[in-house]
């Protein structure tokens, strides 16, 4: 693998220009693969940098209340480590989250997915012994400037039997970031056969910025009055049930920390948040799904979906043994993913809100991740 440049050099020579996308090189992957950043930048300061290998976010730099520009993702320290960082701050599919039962049946056909071999679950669509989800494949980037937006259109082709799924899949994200400080994601796809997709962003967030302390302080608001319980695989039970009495009720702003440490049974089986919340309101709606704010920095995060679920996920399985950038080691609770989607093993349950895709259908979903400061 060939480093053409690290990443804190790269982001350190893009200008900060307004409203811009600047295409940059930053290494071959042992495929011969060139992989591109590209740094979008909008009239207010903002800086976002998105990696073609896997559509991974490698910066996101906003204000705090001072009007300071700080990376508020967790990153890598260099192309090595984002070549090697399995799905990492990147784009998920065919299926994110998991799937039970090493596969699924769709009308009347048994599809055999790669799965691990003591549980069969198969997790965020493939292993890395198949060449992993598209979070680990090179994108193909289509940048574009308007008067008042920048942005990405990264596209993938996904052959008919890619780690097991039916159909080709010809799919779309792209990022806008606008003038308002919005980063919005709008996905579009289509199949050749009957197929289940559900994808994501697994961008990990801290707002006081890569490296500072842990986000136990964060005060975060969820627009969820459900969730579904989990199983000690961390499946899904196929109950719907209210959050109301248990740590995972963050309908009111609380700091994060306190849930952490309950001694509720699905808190203790996954070390942390690592459930699914059903978001209120109309699934296909854009609407509101979380509020993150940092109390130190005074930054703010909401973020809104189309999606009827998001799993919210406190990095519980950082060890130190994860390279950051600025010489760091990733640890438990450094960051929090906020990965709008539908609910997991959904193929597997009928009860839940389909991720059935037919030919002649388009599956649409859209993310807008705003960015603010509380006084």
């Amino acid at each position: 693998m060939k480093p053409i440049v690290a990443i804190s050099a790269l982001l350190a020579a893009t200008p900060a220009l307004a409203g811009t996308a600047v295409v940059a090189p930053l290494g071959t992957n042992a495929k011969g693969e060139v992989v591109d950043a590209i740094t979008l930048t909008n009239r207010a300061g903002m800086r976002v940098v998105i990696l073609t290998r896997g559509g991974a976010i490698a910066e996101v730099s906003v204000p705090d209340r001072a009007g300071k520009l700080t990376n508020v993702v967790l990153t890598r320290p260099d192309f090595d480590a984002w070549d090697r960082g399995g799905s990492f701050n990147t784009l998920i599919g065919r299926f994110a989250n998991r799937i039970s039962g090493g596969g699924f049946t769709i009308d009347g056909q048994r599809f055999a997915l790669p799965a691990n071999p003591e549980t069969g679950i198969t997790i965020h669509g493939g292993t890395s012994q198949t060449g992993g989800g598209w979070g680990t494949k090179l994108w193909a980037a289509r940048s574009f400037q308007t008067a008042t937006t920048a942005g990405v259109a990264l596209s993938l082709n996904s052959p008919d039997g890619d780690n097991g799924f039916p159909g080709a899949m010809a799919v779309t994200a792209t990022y806008t970031l606008n003038d308002a400080n919005e980063l919005r994601i709008d996905w579009r796809a289509t199949t050749t056969r009957p197929t289940h997709v559900n994808v994501t962003n697994h961008t990990y967030f801290n707002l006081g910025g890569h490296g500072s302390a842990p986000i136990d302080a964060h005060r975060l608001r969820l627009h969820a009055s459900r969730y579904t319980p989990s199983s000690e695989r961390n499946l899904p039970t196929g109950v719907i049930a209210a959050v109301a009495g248990t740590p995972f009720d963050f309908q009111q702003e609380k700091p994060i920390g306190p849930a952490l440490r309950s001694s509720h049974p699905h808190m203790l089986n996954t070390k942390g948040l690592d459930h699914n919340f059903v978001v209120d309101g109309a699934p296909g709606t854009l609407r509101p799904a979380a509020e993150l704010v940092d109390p130190v920095s005074g930054r703010r995060l909401a973020i809104s979906t189309t999606e009827p679920g998001m799993q919210v996920y406190t990095a519980n399985g950082f060890n130190g043994s994860q390279a950051a950038a600025g010489g760091l080691m990733l640890r438990q609770g450094d960051g929090i993913a906020v990965e709008t989607q539908h609910f997991p093993d959904t193929p597997n349950r009928p009860e839940f809100p389909s991720t059935l895709l037919r030919p002649g259908e388009t599956f649409l979903s859209s993310t807008v991740f705003a960015f603010g400061v509380v006084k």
